[in-house]
């Protein structure tokens, strides 16, 4: 077997197709042999120091998976408050642009010439004098504001 060997490496060095070759020889075969162990006749002895030490990792482990936990909900969190304060801004620029919109229409339409135009081709004149009667002032001393009165209710007796 050994001159085998020494064959093929002759033949190798000696510029043959090695790469063409493979070698017979791979290496020492694996081989396994079941075997029944029977551990049932075993007992777990307690260990108290294994224990605590478990014990301690377990709540040294919730308190980090607690940390972090926190961590990410206080950052998910402020992600989407900014989302939401963008949003909040976002829409009070429109409704700011809608305001600034609506008070243009509005003063355009309060426009007395605007009006007057109007007013004229619809056929409408200017009232004559005496046509006009204030209603406001009809009590005739207009120096102040009147203040409400709570006369006493007469009760007239039924017949």
């Amino acid at each position: 077997m050994a001159a085998a060997a020494a064959t093929i490496r002759s033949a190798d060095f000696a510029g043959g197709p090695a790469a063409e070759r493979r070698s017979l020889w791979t290496g020492t075969p694996e081989i396994y042999f079941s075997k029944a162990i029977d551990n049932s006749r075993l007992v777990k002895v307690e260990d108290p120091g294994r224990n605590r030490e478990m014990k301690q990792f377990g709540t040294a482990l919730a308190c980090l998976f607690l940390l972090v936990f926190t961590y990410a909900w206080q950052h998910f969190k402020a992600i989407e408050y900014g989302y939401q304060i963008e949003s909040a801004k976002r829409e009070l620029s429109e409704k700011t642009e809608m305001n600034h919109a609506l008070r243009l229409e509005d003063a355009s339409l309060r426009d007395p010439e605007r009006i007057d135009v109007l007013a004229r081709r619809m056929g409408l004149v200017p009232p004559e004098p005496g046509q006009v009667i204030r209603m406001d002032s009809a009590s005739g001393d207009a120096q102040g504001p009147v203040m409400a009165s709570a006369e006493p209710v007469a009760v007239i007796p039924g017949q």
